[in-house]
């Protein structure tokens, strides 16, 4: 599913389908059955052919979730570091809300901190709908969640060739160069799916953030002075972006 473009569908009751999955984050045929009133057998045809369009994916179990084309699991070593990178499913969000909160507190990122909160609150990690795409990758170490890449991109068509990224390790897996590895999926996903800009905002104070990205060809834009108030005190966002 590419996206930077809009959903289409080629009958009511698949769009039907499609946002009420979308909207949840994952559901089962039971829960489509009670919930949308659809002949069962007409039901499993319509999610058979969204399947079949890369719209819905089989998720944990007998649920579905929003299917993005994401790619595989790859596996990494890095010096003693062995760890995955692979596309997020819904059953990551409690660990992703961990991971981002927990780095967000010792290095400030108002984005992701932002991003944390969102998707706790709407308790859905991917989003395709005809607002918003949101994606996400996931680094694990033994199935835990220690890194991740966010892209968001607005269903926009004048902001249809950009996306926003956050990217972010917990510190005790900084040196295994997770991170490298993370946004690199990130940028080749958002490079597949058409987007021509990626862009992302961090307080000044998070130096290490700033560096980190203009060593990977990152450049910075614009500086908003005194944009945040950090623990009372004014501080400067810088926004950056990379074209791809």
């Amino acid at each position: 599913m590419d996206g930077s473009t809009a959903l289409s569908f080629d009958h009511d009751d698949r769009r039907r389908i499609y946002e009420y999955v979308e909207r949840r984050g994952r559901a089962s045929i039971d829960d489509l059955e009670d919930a949308l009133s659809i002949d069962p057998r007409g039901l499993r045809h319509h999610v058979a052919i969204l399947k079949r369009d890369g719209q819905l994916a089989e998720a944990t179990g007998d649920e579905l979730e929003v299917a993005f084309g994401t790619g595989a699991t790859e596996e990494h070593r890095t010096g003693t570091c062995e760890f995955a990178i692979r596309p997020a499913t819904q059953a990551d969000l409690a660990g992703l809300v961990g991971a981002i909160r927990r780095v967000a507190e010792e290095d400030p990122d108002i984005v992701a901190e932002t991003v944390a909160d969102l998707i706790d609150r709407e308790e859905v990690l991917l989003r395709h709908n005809e607002v918003e795409s949101r994606m996400f990758f996931v680094g694990t170490v033994e199935d835990e969640v220690v890194g991740w890449v966010h892209l968001r991109a607005p269903e926009l068509e004048k902001l249809a060739h950009t996306a926003e990224i956050t990217v972010g390790v917990l510190p005790e897996y900084r040196r295994c160069d997770l991170g490298s590895h993370l946004l690199e999926r990130g940028v080749a996903w958002g490079r597949e799916k058409g987007y021509e800009k990626l862009y992302n905002s961090v307080p000044a104070s998070n130096s290490g953030a700033i560096d980190f990205l203009r060593g990977r060809g990152w450049e910075t834009e614009a500086v908003r002075e005194d944009h945040y108030r950090i623990d009372g005190e004014y501080v400067d966002e810088v926004m950056m972006a990379k074209r791809i």
